[in-house]
């Protein structure tokens, strides 16, 4: 009976992650960078560029697997990005946002107390893929 209990509390918590709303007016906020940080739970980045640069990683960004937009467009000014990881479905969230001729982003998790740097690795990965491409400003 205990088993049984156990099974149903580990995918109910699974479930839970999947299916849990993203609330746009919770994760679609100002990034509030202030300079370059790694935090345990994601990491802040700040590029110079304006709205081209903005939509050229925006771009590269939507090539990302599993990532598609929650809130906001470039033409905004701001925009966040949901991304999933591949076996749990973990939620990770970016916000991108053009501030003072600068792009701003802000990625965290969801759930948990650190990331890995799995944020840290998919931004610099992002911002890598954004200066090849000339898309800096």
């Amino acid at each position: 009976m205990i088993f049984y209990a156990i099974v149903i509390l580990v995918f109910g918590g699974l479930a839970w992650i999947r299916l849990a709303p993203s609330d746009p007016a919770v994760w679609n906020v100002d990034p509030q960078v202030t300079a370059d940080q790694d935090l345990a739970s994601g990491v802040r980045r700040r590029i110079p560029g304006g709205e081209a640069t903005l939509t050229a990683l925006h771009q590269i960004i939507l090539e990302t697997p599993r990532t598609e937009v929650l809130a906001g467009d470039p033409s905004e000014g701001r925009v966040t990005y949901v991304t999933r990881s591949k076996w749990m479905g973990f939620p990770d969230y970016t916000t991108v946002q053009l501030s003072d001729g600068q792009v701003e982003l802000y990625a965290r998790l969801r759930f948990g107390q650190s990331d890995m740097g799995v944020n840290r690795a998919r931004v610099e990965g992002w911002l890598s893929a954004l200066q090849s491409e000339g898309g800096t400003s």
